[in-house]
């Protein structure tokens, strides 16, 4: 039996399945705006602090106001480092479309070099559009105004003051303060490795050396911030709000600025080194290595053949000799070892022995520096007129062991711990630093004719300028032991609080007081009738000190002829001193490289030093070398 199709059955399910439907678009739709509500309670009340705050940092945007570095001034006020005010020349970059036409243009109104083109382009890769960026600095006058008379042809292009560092004094000191230059990739990991990233935006320079390296983060200050409003295309509407930056502290020296021109002036254009040092408190009266340079060079990127110069300069004008050459002490050494004779118990001051001129030691033939010898020699003799066999003799009584360990408590053979960085160690010869030093079992050796050479500075014997100072310093203040330093006090620039760098004894070496008297006697003695009395003669004051001469190479048993060699050839001359001998202000060791005798070269400028800093006289260009020196090794 068929089923009667009905028209009536087919329009009812036709009814259900559209009410179906809509049920389901409804359903989607209900279902698709409880979505979006959902997303939308979401966004606007649980998620609101977030957004909100990420809108206003799309809408404010914080420009970095680099502060004013802090000065450093010497120990009476003069000026070393400072800031000055000049104009530059500075582009906005989302403030012009064509970029590089503007330039070229600008080149044809003012001065524009490559250089400064590379450094435009690299803080235009650091930096965000709307942040104004110097493409010339430190304009003329006549340049200000040039660019002012067609200011209307460069929108986005204005003139600016800003903050340039400043060396008044030159290349005075310059060892000693550093420089600053552009920060780098290694300058940058120094800054992050700090936790100090913040602090830096906005700062294009850092200190490189000296001072202006190791008190880098006192001398910077904190960065201030202005709150600038932006567009959504990243341009820059108005400024809401500035903190201003908090310049760096400023640093007091204990350098005293005229001593060490003085003391410049007194090496002329010979090569050295000089460090004075206040015995009784540590701190560096003058620290010369000459030649100098000029740190202003540097300060906006020194261009490429003036770095050529300096750096390959058979002078090298860059090394600080005064803290990273190491040189044999010569006869300098000798006072210390007479110390160690008499503090170990090897000999009294009284004890003589007998120079002919030579010793003899494992068939090995010493020589003397003075044909046949000084006869009869006793402790004060043999310092006063620099008698070698004496402390031949005394080494090898001595032993290499005990010579390391009592020079080393002076400081010689490690950094002394002044505050600038990379200060060399020198060389404390022993049978351990040749263990260290060397590879093969037959080079490690000790062999017991080394030490022979070790007594009379030679040798492996290797010190810089500022060891020697501060052994003579320690010598000329009873066995106390102070680290030398350079600054004396910082000041606070927002409380104006000063920070006194406080002295800082090491450690004090437990001496006899007769055994000092009896070396500073002797060193007396060098200056009235030994190798430094002509370089001495009518000073108007006592003083101690020392002549040294170090060679360069092995003689072989020939005799020293300056007038036959190369000037590279010629030894190096030294001298420490310390004055007044009653009760010492300053104490001092002198470097001259292939200077000769040390009565020859480097008394006469110790002279020069002296007389100013105790008499207050001034001299009248370098210090003359003795033509008719006494001879010393």
């Amino acid at each position: 039996m068929r089923t009667r199709y009905s028209p009536q059955n087919t329009h009812d399910s036709d009814i259900e399945r559209f009410r179906f439907r809509v049920v389901i678009a409804a359903s989607v739709v209900v279902l698709g705006f409880a979505i979006l509500f959902a997303r939308f309670f979401y966004l606007q009340v649980i998620q609101h602090d977030y957004y909100a705050t990420r809108a206003e940092d799309n809408r404010i945007s914080l420009v970095p106001i680099a502060p004013n570095r802090g000065v450093i001034m010497d120990r009476n006020g003069i000026v070393l480092a400072r800031n000055y005010t000049a104009f530059t020349l500075e582009i906005t970059p989302s403030k012009i479309e064509n970029l590089d036409a503007m330039i070229e243009d600008l080149g044809k109104l003012v001065e524009i070099e490559s250089k400064d083109r590379r450094r435009f382009r690299k803080l235009l890769d650091e930096s965000r559009s709307f942040e104004s960026l110097p493409i010339r600095t430190r304009l003329s006058d006549e340049e200000v105004a040039r660019f002012a008379a067609n200011r209307y042809r460069f929108p986005g292009v204005e003139v600016k003051a800003r903050l340039f560092r400043q060396y008044p004094l030159g290349s005075r000191a310059s060892h000693a303060i550093g420089y600053i230059n552009r920060i780098n990739k290694t300058d940058l990991e120094i800054i992050e490795k700090n936790e100090q990233a913040a602090n830096y935006r906005g700062t294009d320079h850092i200190g490189k050396t000296g001072l202006e390296q190791k008190y880098e983060f006192q001398l910077h200050g904190e960065t201030g911030y202005e709150e600038v409003e932006i567009d959504a295309g990243g341009h820059a509407i108005r400024s809401l709000s500035r903190t201003p930056p908090v310049s760096g502290n400023n640093l007091t020296l204990t350098l005293d600025a005229k001593l060490q021109e003085i003391t410049e002036q007194a090496f002329g254009d010979r090569r050295g080194a000089l460090v004075a040092i206040e015995p009784s408190t540590g701190g560096i009266l003058a620290l010369v290595s000459t030649p100098t340079f000029d740190p202003n060079l540097f300060v906006d990127g020194i261009r490429s053949d003036e770095w050529d110069l300096l750096n390959n300069s058979p002078d090298r004008p860059m090394v600080n000799r005064a803290l990273n050459g190491a040189y044999p002490p010569g006869s300098t050494f000798k006072p210390f070892m007479a110390l160690a004779a008499l503090e170990i118990g090897k000999r009294t001051a009284g004890q003589t022995i007998s120079d002919p001129g030579f010793y003899n030691f494992g068939g090995h033939h010493f020589r003397d520096d003075k044909k046949g010898g000084h006869g009869t020699v006793d402790m004060y003799k043999s310092i006063v007129h620099s008698c070698d066999t004496y402390y031949y003799m005394l080494a090898n009584d001595l032993g290499i062991d005990n010579i390391a360990r009592f020079m080393g408590s002076l400081g010689l053979g490690s950094r002394s711990g002044i505050d600038i960085e990379g200060e060399s160690e020198g060389v404390l010869p022993s049978p351990e630093w040749k263990r260290r030093r060397f590879k093969s079992r037959e080079q490690q050796k000790w062999y017991a004719g080394e030490t022979i050479s070790i007594g009379i500075g030679q040798g492996y014997n290797a010190y810089t300028p500022i060891q020697l100072a501060q052994a003579i310093a320690v010598v000329a203040n009873d066995g106390v032991f102070y680290r030398p330093h350079l600054v004396r006090y910082i000041t606070d620039t927002k409380t104006g609080e000063k920070v006194l760098i406080e002295p800082e004894p090491l450690r004090t070496l437990a001496w006899k007081p007769e055994n000092i008297e009896i070396i500073k006697k002797a060193m007396v003695g060098v200056n009235k009738e030994g190798t430094g009395a002509r370089a001495f003669a009518g000073a108007e004051y006592v003083s101690g000190g020392k002549t040294g001469t170090a060679q360069l190479f092995s003689l072989k048993g020939a005799e020293y002829r300056a007038g036959k060699l190369k000037k590279e050839l010629h030894d190096h001359g030294l001298f420490i001193a310390f004055a007044p001998a009653d009760h010492p202000k300053i104490a001092l060791a002198v470097l001259v490289e292939n200077g000769g005798f040390g009565s020859q070269s480097a008394a006469p400028i110790a002279r020069m030093v002296l007389d100013y800093y105790l008499l207050g006289k001034l001299p009248k260009g370098a210090a003359k070398e003795d033509d008719t020196p006494e001879e010393e090794n």
